[in-house]
């Protein structure tokens, strides 16, 4: 299939993506995948969201969501959602099976990636924000690009760590792709970070700050807020700080 044959799907109002398989990530996160026509596409930028659309007690809700998987896949996309007990919409989400139909509009722009914007990236995750994320450096690693990669990626336990094997085996295989795991309760013998991310693991843990380095950062707002002062007083740009 050439990419002249492929149509780019970008929608204002909710349309019915049909669910076609799910597949268990974590204890409490879960990938959707929805079906598109062979030929269609999202018409979105690595980071872009989707809204999806539900209504709870008469009261119609929206909440964004990036998808996981790579822009351009034709077919499918997914969503990897974390499902938190006072999350309406993670909760509805998690509660589909196959069949059901979910409605979504967009993509939206959010704080996406862009080829050629850094030749250093630094990914800042907390818990289910590594979702923004995913999809970025799956970008780079498949396309290739000359683009250094710094993940710094904060849990409260092991079992908690989403695409945890999909991490390890980039490390592995893909030189310039670091990554570092922070979590709150270390089982016994754990040897990367405990606690919560601190300045000096951004310091530690990320590429220095210049005119080619990015920072991506995205978690619970308590992080987030401490965090963006922290990365601005080791000299990274508000320019440079981009929150999905």
């Amino acid at each position: 299939m050439t990419s002249a044959s492929v149509t780019r799907l970008k929608s204002k109002t909710p349309v019915p993506y049909e669910l076609t398989a799910i597949h268990q990530d974590t204890h409490d996160t879960r990938t959707f995948r929805f079906a598109l026509p062979e030929n269609v596409t999202l018409d979105m930028l690595p980071g872009d969201h989707l809204y999806v659309h539900a209504t709870f007690d008469g009261k119609t809700v929206k909440r964004p969501y990036t998808p996981s998987s790579t822009p351009g896949i034709t077919g499918y996309f997914d969503l990897t959602v974390k499902r938190y007990e006072t999350g309406v919409m993670s909760r509805f989400l998690h509660e589909r099976t196959l069949g059901d139909h979910v409605l979504m509009s967009g993509p939206n722009p959010g704080g996406h990636w862009v080829d050629g914007m850094a030749k250093q990236v630094g990914f800042v995750a907390g818990g289910s924000g590594i979702t923004p994320m995913i999809s970025i450096i799956r970008w780079i690693l498949a396309g290739n690009l000359p683009v250094e990669m710094f993940l710094l990626y904060a849990n409260k336990t092991q079992a908690d760590i989403i695409f945890q094997r999909e991490w390890e085996e980039d490390a592995r295989t893909h030189p310039r792709f670091h990554c570092h795991h922070v979590l709150s309760q270390p089982p016994a013998g754990w040897s990367q970070g405990t606690g919560h991310i601190s300045e000096d693991m951004l310091h530690r843990h990320l590429p220095p700050p210049g005119p080619d380095t990015a920072i991506f950062l995205c978690g619970p707002p308590p992080m987030v807020d401490a965090l963006e002062p922290a990365l601005k007083h080791l000299g990274h740009s508000e320019s440079a700080i981009i929150l999905p």
